[in-house]
């Protein structure tokens, strides 16, 4: 059977990894459902100079965020995980106190309580005390927080490496067949 991914996508800085994450789920035979914030379709444009269309283009099927009877609303339309990337800390707040106040948050909740992975690649710095309460109530539910922070250890020679390295780290922790991050081999002498 396909796997299927959901990913989000919100207003925080680093719209370069949910594209990654759909163009790679592509290659590796996944199918995709995203929904865009408008804020995220903002810092799309800003950040990668793409429209809604263009951005909706790379996934196999787009919902709007306020669609919150789209198939990926209900736990009986199973996937495998869902990833929002990049996280901002308003869909961060929102899916620790369970507001399902728009699709996207929704299906973090769903994600959630059907026990499926959800990954929240958060982008803030620095971390105030509210942040901090959110990533745990998240933890604490059993998502996971992963911010995506570069792995200098392997020597990348550009920034799309890094985020390539992120997005290989990602779709493995989704249980994505034929994610390849670099696996680290311990310091050499």
């Amino acid at each position: 059977m396909t796997q299927r991914l959901v990913v989000g996508i919100t207003g925080a800085t680093g719209a370069a990894y949910g594209l990654g994450l759909l163009r790679r789920a592509r290659a590796l035979g996944v199918r995709t459902h995203l929904i865009v914030s408008p804020a995220g379709v903002l810092n799309a444009h800003h950040e990668l100079a793409l429209s809604r269309e263009q951005l909706e283009a790379e996934a196999d099927e787009a919902h709007a965020p306020g669609d919150v009877g789209a198939c990926v609303a209900s736990g009986s339309f199973v996937t495998d995980a869902m990833v929002v990337a990049p996280c901002s800390m308003k869909t961060l707040a929102s899916i620790a106190h369970g507001l399902s106040d728009n699709l996207l948050t929704r299906a973090a909740d769903v994600t959630l309580k059907e026990r499926r992975r959800l990954i929240l690649m958060v982008r803030e710095t620095p971390l105030n005390l509210a942040h901090l309460r959110n990533m745990t109530a998240v933890t604490e539910m059993g998502g996971i927080i992963f911010p995506p922070l570069p792995a200098f250890y392997l020597k990348p020679d550009s920034v799309q490496a890094l985020i390539d390295e992120s997005v290989e780290r990602v779709l493995q922790l989704c249980g994505i067949g034929g994610a390849q991050p670099q696996a680290w081999q311990g310091l050499r002498k």
